[in-house]
C-alpha cells in the first residue's frame, strides 16, 4: 500500500512538471517575437552628423592652418564637424572634429588659440592636437584647459613632410595621436538636430563670409546633394584633389573681440562662441535665418527658427564659420 502511494505521488508530480514546461514553451514561442523586437539594439546615430555609427568614438580635435601655404589640407574631410575661425592678419583657421571616421594623416598641424578653448570645452574633455601657442598661451593651456592635451612638443604621431614649406609642413598620424588619448571624452549631444529640412527655407544658390583677408563661398550642387566650398575665389580641394563639400553651414554672426594673448606682439581675434544671435543655416539648396544660443561653455549651440522650432541639419559633415556680427 505504502509503495503504491508513493508512485501516485510521484505520478502526479511529474504531470505538474511536464504541464508546466509545456506552458513555458508555449508562452516562449507565441512571444518570441516580441522578444526578438525587444532585443534588437536602437540604431545609433553620431551626434555630429546623424548619421548611422557603429558606436560613439572618442573626439579628436585638430587645429589646421588655412594659409595659402597650408593649402590644400589632408583629413580635413573626414571630420564631423569644421569650424572656421578668424586669426591675425585677417586670415583664418580650422578646427577640425573627428569621431565618426578618422583619417589615417591630418593637417597641416597649426598652432592654438585662446578661443579654441572655449569651443571645445562643450566635448566634455576632447583630445586636442595643435602644434603650439605664444609663450603665455601654452602654459595656460596647459594649466587650464580641460582637454587631453596632444601638444606636439610632448607628444608622438607628428611628422614633418619635407616637399613642403615650414611651418605649414607639420603633419600627424591619428592611429599615434589616439593611442595617447584614451582617457578623451567620446561623442555626445551638443545641440545639434537633424532630420528633414522646415518649411519656410529660402532656395539659394549660394552664400558667402568673409574675415578682411579670407574668404568663403558655399555653392549648392544638386547632383552631388552638397554645399561646395570655395576659398579665396578658388574651389577647394583636399591633397586628393576632392572637393571639400558640406551637407550643412552654418553661418554664425557672433561678436570678434581680441584676445588676452599676444601674437606677434600684437593681440589676434577671439571669436565668441557663447552667448547668443543670428545664425544662416544652409541644407538643400536652401538657407534660413535662425537664432543660435549658447549660455554655458560646458553646453552645446542650439539653432531656433523665428517661430522657435528646433533647426534641423542635414545628415553629414557641418561647417560652422564663426563671422563678424
Amino acid at each position: 500500500m505504502m509503495w503504491a502511494r508513493h508512485k501516485a505521488v510521484i505520478i502526479v508530480v511529474a504531470v505538474v512538471v511536464l504541464a508546466g514546461l509545456v506552458a513555458g514553451a508555449l508562452v516562449a514561442f507565441r512571444g518570441g517575437g516580441q522578444a526578438g523586437k525587444a532585443a534588437a539594439p536602437a540604431q545609433l546615430r553620431s551626434p555630429f552628423t546623424g548619421e548611422l555609427v557603429a558606436s560613439l568614438n572618442r573626439v579628436l580635435a585638430v587645429k589646421i592652418d588655412n594659409i595659402v601655404y597650408a593649402r590644400p589640407q589632408t583629413g580635413l574631410d573626414h571630420a564631423d564637424i569644421v569650424y572656421v575661425l578668424p586669426v591675425e592678419g585677417g586670415l583664418s583657421r580650422f578646427l577640425a572634429i573627428f569621431s565618426s571616421r578618422y583619417p589615417p594623416v591630418v593637417g597641416p598641424v597649426r598652432s592654438a588659440r585662446e578661443d579654441d578653448l572655449e569651443l571645445l570645452r562643450q566635448f566634455g574633455r576632447p583630445a586636442f592636437a595643435y602644434s603650439g601657442a605664444t609663450a603665455t598661451l601654452l602654459p595656460y593651456i596647459q594649466r587650464t584647459a580641460r582637454i587631453v592635451d596632444l601638444y606636439s612638443g610632448t607628444t608622438r604621431g607628428y611628422y614633418r613632410d619635407t616637399s613642403r614649406v615650414a611651418p605649414y609642413n607639420l603633419y600627424a598620424h591619428t592611429a599615434q595621436l589616439l593611442a595617447q588619448a584614451t582617457g578623451a571624452s567620446r561623442a555626445r549631444d551638443i545641440g545639434f538636430r537633424f532630420g528633414p529640412p522646415l518649411a519656410g527655407g529660402k532656395v539659394t544658390g549660394s552664400a558667402s563670409v568673409s574675415y578682411p583677408a579670407a574668404s568663403f563661398r558655399f555653392t549648392w550642387s544638386a547632383a552631388k546633394d552638397r554645399w561646395l566650398v570655395s576659398m579665396d575665389g578658388r574651389p577647394a580641394v583636399t591633397h586628393s584633389g576632392a572637393r571639400l563639400s558640406a551637407a550643412t553651414v552654418v553661418i554664425q554672426h557672433t561678436t570678434v573681440r581680441t584676445s588676452r594673448f599676444l601674437e606677434y606682439g600684437k593681440p589676434p581675434p577671439y571669436a565668441e562662441s557663447t552667448g547668443s544671435g543670428t545664425a544662416l543655416v544652409l541644407r538643400d539648396g536652401k538657407a534660413w535665418t535662425t537664432h543660435w544660443s549658447r549660455p554655458d561653455a560646458d553646453g552645446g549651440t542650439t539653432f531656433t527658427t523665428a517661430s522657435g522650432q528646433p533647426m534641423t541639419f542635414a545628415p553629414g559633415q557641418v561647417w560652422i564659420v564663426l563671422a563678424y556680427r
